[in-house]
């Protein structure tokens, strides 16, 4: 009687250690790709945190009306800048004193700038500022619950993250503006309470 060795169950032996292998791989490479991409997802906190301060500078610097200092009326009228897209913000005719006629987008220089063309200038180059620095960026301010001439503000500086499973919650929105939050995609926020 002739008996032959079995074969294959070495085979079969390496296949499993193969799969078992490939399973414990997966988590890991799905660590890394979210390691990865957090570092982006911070730089874009830190650019609409460093947004939101110069904005709000901006604003304490230029008060509107100069015998009440605190009036957030001009900045608050402006709409948001925020559309979801990575589309060129206008660039406002500059209509006020110091202004070139030739030119009309050409903002004024300082010495020559009256307020309202100051604002102007101000919400256009931080509307800009976001939605360079941002993936389509954008900046709103409005007054408080106790109207614009107490100094209390609110901004958001508003941005849509790259495709990440965050993106999807819905709660990843939750210091937007009601306005924003009620666009098909939920952009990130940064919400900022601020007193001049």
């Amino acid at each position: 009687m002739n008996h032959h060795p079995q074969s294959g169950a070495f085979l079969i032996e390496v296949m499993v250690a193969t799969l078992l292998l490939s399973l414990g791989v997966l988590p890991l490479v799905a660590m890394m790709t979210f390691a990865v991409q957090m570092p982006k997802l911070a730089g874009y906190r830190a650019t609409a945190v460093n947004l939101a301060s110069n904005y709000v500078e901006r604003m304490r610097a230029n008060p509107a009306n100069p015998a009440n200092p605190v009036s957030l009326f001009p900045y608050s009228e402006k709409p948001s800048s925020y559309d979801g897209t990575r589309a060129d913000i206008p660039v406002p005719l500059c209509t006020g004193t110091g202004c070139d006629t030739a030119t009309p987008t050409t903002f004024c220089d300082y010495p020559t700038c009256d307020t309202d063309t100051m604002v102007t200038r101000d919400v256009y180059e931080m509307q800009a500022a976001a939605r360079r620095g941002l993936p389509a960026g954008g900046i709103v301010v409005s007054c408080d619950v106790g109207g614009c001439s107490n100094g209390l503000g609110n901004l958001w500086v508003m941005w849509q993250e790259p495709d990440t499973f965050d993106a999807l919650n819905p709660s990843s929105s939750d210091n937007c503006p009601a306005a924003v939050t009620s666009t098909n995609t939920n952009p990130r926020c940064l919400y900022v309470r601020f007193k001049l």
